[in-house]
């Protein structure tokens, strides 16, 4: 038997390869749409941001806050809140309506009233920038009278312009009061029966005019009252004309003008059969018909109010942890029956009214 030669390792079968195939993982078999759907929910969180970004008010100014219609949509019908006396021209309604000219999304106004009236400047002010914001943004506007709407509320109810159908009082609103007053007191013979006297210094005696402390001869008085009569009556006839320019009808009816601006206040019903407003309703029916001028359908708008923002000491401090703040408004109240001033107010001490954050 011949001899077998050795085996080298060229001679040496490789060894065997064993190849595993590995099953496809979920993620591998269905990346591709995983990875689409990604983006997608990416773009979606975007532009509901984007969407809901108005829910988010910057610090210090009114907050946002949904009251009806419908929760998602974007375009608004903005809730302007006027309530308690008019005094401040910079007040919270001055930075609602600067709130509305910043968002675009605002596409109607709808002016929700509660207020005797105030002050003839602060009444006019408000009165005008409601106007240029309207004009500005080509908005609609609404009225919705609360529990009173009197005198320099009534004003600023004026900037609905020439519309049909745009005031709208509850059924127990009061409201006209269409006239001006300037408080005057004479407590000249009440010092002197405490022999106090009026020994005050001026460069002309009208600069003293409206002083209650000083005493009066029959022409001095008749000459302070003639003067005062005239400012009263300046402010009245500008009266007049905004509600001229509000209420057009009475153009037509100076009767029904006159009946109107004797500073009566008026029942809804009354209001109503003179023409000072154009329905007997409630907020929801001043929404709809600002949906309606702003020619949308009410489902696809967001009506919002908004709510003064509360500081952190605010939130942390009762009222009656803050007494100097309260002494102070009464102490502003006091000085301010001093100070001759006109007022668009249904009161009979419109002095004594704190105003304090209006």
């Amino acid at each position: 038997m011949p001899d077998t030669p050795p085996l080298t390792p060229h001679h040496v079968a490789p060894p065997p390869q064993i190849i595993v195939q590995q099953p496809p993982t979920a993620f591998g078999r269905y990346g591709k749409f995983l990875l689409i759907a990604l983006v997608l929910a990416v773009m979606a969180l975007i532009g509901m941001s984007a969407k809901y970004q108005s829910y988010f008010s910057p610090p210090g100014e009114p907050q946002e806050k949904y009251h009806s219609l419908s929760k998602t949509a974007s375009e608004k019908i903005a809730i302007i809140d006027i309530s308690g006396t008019i005094m401040d021209t910079d007040g919270f309604v001055k930075k609602q309506l600067d709130r509305v000219s910043n968002d675009d999304d605002v596409v109607a106004l709808v002016l929700r009233i509660d207020s005797p009236g105030g002050t003839v400047t602060a009444s006019d002010y408000l009165y005008h920038h409601v106007i240029e914001l309207a004009k500005e943004r080509k908005l609609p506007v609404v009225v919705s009278m609360g529990g009173i709407c009197a005198s320099g509320g009534y004003y600023i109810a004026m900037a609905v312009g020439n519309e049909e159908d745009v005031i709208f009082a509850e059924p127990t609103t009061w409201t006209g009061s269409i006239g001006v007053v300037i408080p005057h007191y004479d407590l000249s013979g009440m010092l002197a029966d405490f022999h106090v006297e009026d020994d005050s210094i001026a460069s002309a005696q009208d600069k003293l005019m409206g002083s209650p402390t000083r005493e009066l001869s029959d022409a001095e008085r008749a000459k302070e009252r003639k003067l005062f009569q005239d400012l009263v009556e300046s402010s009245f006839a500008r009266f007049k004309e905004i509600v001229l320019g509000g209420r057009p009808k009475f153009e037509q009816d100076k009767d029904a003008f006159k009946r109107a601006t004797t500073g009566q206040i008026f029942t809804a019903s009354q209001a109503l059969e003179l023409g000072l407003v154009d329905q007997i309703d409630f907020v929801e029916a001043a929404i709809e018909r600002a949906a309606e001028l702003a020619k949308r359908k009410p489902d696809d708008l967001r009506c919002i109010k908004y709510m003064q923002p509360a500081s952190p000491l605010d939130a942390l401090m009762s009222v009656k942890a803050n007494p100097p703040e309260t002494a102070l408004g009464s102490l502003r109240a006091i000085l301010d029956l001093s100070v001759p001033r006109a007022y668009y107010l249904c009161t009979w001490l419109p002095g004594l009214l704190d105003n304090a954050g209006r």
